[in-house]
């Protein structure tokens, strides 16, 4: 499969990715663990049929140290025992995150109650902000047709 688009040959990509992917960055640096991160990122990206972000956070994860349990059951969390009460409380909260058009109310009010249980105010704003970011990567990489597979962990940092 070859891409619709190539992002690092375009200067107007260049420009406007620049900016977007250093937001990527600084959510790195963010109280939220960083296993918490990877998991939402993949769980984000199953959802909207991202093969590149699977590839690429599947990889992060693992390198990092995640278990290849954890990551064959990110799909199925609710029925997994292998995740935190707190890690499923991202979880729960970045599904409904990215489910807004299918879902009127959008969050709901325990969705989000259970994860403010687990995060305090500057944790939550870095879980909203990389539900949110990953919904556009994922958006960009889907329309455009990135092809999946090739990701190298590190590569992008």
């Amino acid at each position: 499969m070859d891409a619709r688009l190539d992002y690092f040959a375009s200067p107007t990509a260049g420009k406007a990715l620049k900016h977007f992917m250093s937001a990527g960055r600084a959510l790195k640096d963010s109280p939220l663990p960083a296993t918490t991160q990877e998991l939402v990122a993949l769980r984000v990206s199953q959802i909207n049929g991202c093969a590149v972000c699977v590839d690429m956070h599947t990889k992060e994860a693992a390198a990092a140290g995640e278990t290849p349990v954890r990551l064959n059951l990110v799909s199925a969390w609710r029925e997994a025992t292998v995740f935190t009460e707190a890690e499923r409380a991202a979880l729960a909260l970045a599904e409904e995150g990215t489910r807004v058009a299918d879902a009127a109310g959008g969050v709901g009010d325990a969705v989000w109650a259970h994860a403010a249980a687990h995060y305090d105010e500057e944790q939550l704003t870095a879980l909203v902000i990389l539900v949110s970011f990953m919904n556009s990567v994922n958006r960009l990489n889907v329309i455009t047709r990135q092809p999946a597979g090739a990701y190298e962990p590190g590569q992008f940092h």
